[in-house]
Formats: structure tokens, sequence, C-alpha cells
């Protein structure tokens, strides 16, 4: 049995129409998209709810399956006029990376409203996303990091 698991196109779907519901009731009039994990999120959330303003932010915390000792994070968007924000990644991990950039908008624009977002979410991590679907302990293999390559070899397919 391989530790890793597959997460499809369909899942993603699926799990994002979950979560819909909560985040309309939020009403993010911006969306931060962690580069890369929570661009494809980020950008299905705001067709879903028909919200333009989404941005990017850079925060890298791993490359490949190594684990930097201190996040790195860049490309931090104006918010001046923002009220309500909603940071998206794939996956809220260690929450190091979540919690950096939190704390980064938090110190830059201290009046905004901060919710997050992820799909998985480890019961380890420093924080828990707002708006979440999956509690895992295994390594995720996102549809958008193996099917174009097919880059994987052993993993486990959800049903």
């Amino acid at each position: 049995m391989s530790d890793k698991l597959y997460y499809s196109y369909t899942d993603c779907i699926n799990d994002c129409k979950l979560l819909l519901v909560d985040i309309k009731k939020y009403k993010p009039d911006a969306i931060i998209a962690i580069a890369r994990g929570g661009m494809i999120l980020a950008h299905l959330i705001s067709e879903a709810i028909n919200l333009r303003d989404i941005y990017t932010i850079n925060a890298v915390s791993y490359y490949d399956d190594i684990k930097f000792q201190k996040v790195k994070i860049s490309n931090i968007p104006n918010l001046s006029k923002k009220n309500n924000i909603l940071i998206v990644d794939d996956i809220v991990d260690s929450g190091e990376t979540m919690s950096e950039v939190i704390k980064i908008f938090k110190q830059e624009y201290p009046n905004i409203n901060i919710k997050c977002l992820s799909i998985f979410y480890k019961d380890t991590a420093v924080i828990k996303p707002d708006f979440k679907v999956r509690k895992t302990d295994q390594w995720i293999e996102f549809f958008w990091e193996v099917d174009l390559f097919n880059r994987s070899k052993e993993v486990i397919w959800l049903i």
C-alpha cells in the first residue's frame, strides 16, 4: 500500500461544491491563491462566486518533498481597499505557510477580515483552515501535479 493519495479533478470539483455554501456566506471581496497549490482552487472558487478580484502570493516551504526551515514569501498583493479576504491553498500540512501568509496580511492590513481555505489539512498543523473538506496524514498527489506529465507511479485513487 502506498503512502501517497491521488486527488482527481472530479474530487476537486465535488469538494469545491461542498465549500461554496460557507464561502458564499463569508462573502469575500478578494481571493488570495498561495502559489502554486492554491491557484486552481482559487480560480474555481472565483468562477463559482463570480469574483474577479483574485491575486496570488508566493509562499514556498517545500521543494519536491523536502521541507525548508523557513517559509519564503514574495509577491504580496495590495489589499488596502478590501474587507474580507479568502486565502486559498491546496493543503495545510504543517500550517506554517498559511500562518506566515496570514501574519503578513495582518501586519500590513490590521483591519481586514481573513479566512483561509484548503481542501486537505492535517491535525498536527499549527493552524486549521476555516473552510476545509478532508483531513489526512498522507502525501497528496494532486491531479495538477501528476496528470499532465504522468509523474506518479504508486498512488491510491480516491473513490
